[in-house]
């Protein structure tokens, strides 16, 4: 069995080389340094045969650097998410960086561990789709220079670099299409109260309404949470009133998905008894038994350039000083799961 080597030191013994000129090969320097073409073959068909993992923690105690980035997010089992994720994991993997993914289950106390956790790993930099409404452990993790970049939701005065969705044009988009289509009685089931994403999303739903003279129903202003259970008790409520609301404007792709499921358990249809918009396009979104018209975002763009924007802030301290602050347009897909309301 050829056994495993991990110390650069035993693979340049078996070689015969110096460690610099093994540690060189390895690193990408042998043209930078004129090792010869035979030496380069000679040390990386030996690292292959000895499966010589470098380590990458040792290198990066040395150089101050682990090419490891962090991500910390609210909720990996959300689709959007998931797909921010994936982009960030993929764009830091070209760019020669391994990624180390935290999910903080929207909590706060555990979001601040999770920050621990990743100075302790000595993490490159941090991407982070924060919880809750206290920012001052981001701020602080920020002024001390780790580099670090807020995704999604965030707080625009907090002096922090951030990359998110037009929130507000996409809830103004979603209403003034369910007003065009006759509706005035339009329901908003909301995400988590106090975070950005859904504080914008229904001002954009409220200043929608008043700007065709309807004033909004705070009645019809309901729930506490992103996820599916939030979409289908609020739908079974709304339901239950005397004179329910025409169309509902779901603020995530998983509520909309709770609402679908409510409104089939009652025996009712989309759109034919509810019209519905999601906010967030998903794959499955064109699939459902009615397409649902939805906000899409610009998910994988934002994964990239929150990538590159903090690895500008990794390789240039200069660059440091410079707050990025990105706002990426939304889009209304429209589908079938709005009816005109006569």
């Amino acid at each position: 069995m050829v056994k495993t080597v991990n110390d650069i030191r035993d693979l340049a013994e078996v070689l015969g080389l110096s460690i610099t000129t093994v540690s060189r090969v390895i690193n990408g320097k042998a043209k930078k340094y004129r090792i010869s073409d035979e030496t380069q073959k000679r040390v990386l068909l030996a690292a292959k045969q000895y499966n010589y993992v470098p380590n990458k923690l040792a290198r990066g105690l040395k150089l101050s650097r682990t090419d490891t980035l962090g991500l910390i997010i609210p909720d990996i089992s959300n689709p959007f998410f998931a797909d921010i994720a994936q982009s960030i994991e993929k764009e830091a993997r070209s760019k020669g960086y391994s990624l180390i993914l935290c999910d903080s289950g929207e909590d706060h106390v555990l979001e601040k561990e999770l920050i621990a956790l990743l100075l302790s790993h000595k993490v490159d930099g941090i991407i982070i789709a924060p919880v809750g409404t206290d920012y001052s452990y981001i701020v602080q993790t920020y002024n001390s220079g780790m580099p670090l970049i807020v995704i999604d939701r965030c707080i625009t005065d907090m002096g922090l670099p951030y990359i998110t969705s037009d929130n507000y044009q996409g809830g103004n988009d979603a209403v003034n299409y369910l007003i065009s289509m006759g509706h005035r009685k339009i329901a908003c089931i909301q995400g988590i109260p106090k975070s950005m994403p859904t504080i914008e999303r229904v001002r954009g739903y409220r200043d929608a309404l008043l700007s065709h003279g309807i004033h909004p129903d705070e009645s019809l202003i309901v729930g506490d949470n992103y996820n599916t259970e939030n979409g289908y008790k609020q739908t079974r409520i709304l339901f239950s009133m005397e004179n329910p609301p025409t169309a509902i404007f779901a603020l995530s792709n998983l509520i909309g998905l709770g609402v679908i499921k409510a409104v089939e358990e009652m025996g009712l249809r989309i759109p034919e008894n509810i019209s519905l918009i999601s906010f967030d396009e998903q794959p499955y979104s064109a699939f459902l038994g009615t397409p649902m018209t939805t906000v899409g975002q610009k998910k994988n763009e934002m994964g990239q350039l929150a990538v590159n924007v903090l690895l500008r802030y990794i390789g240039n301290k200069e660059y440091r000083k410079k707050l990025v602050n990105m706002t990426l347009k939304t889009n209304l897909i429209v589908r079938s799961s709005v009816r005109k309301n006569v």
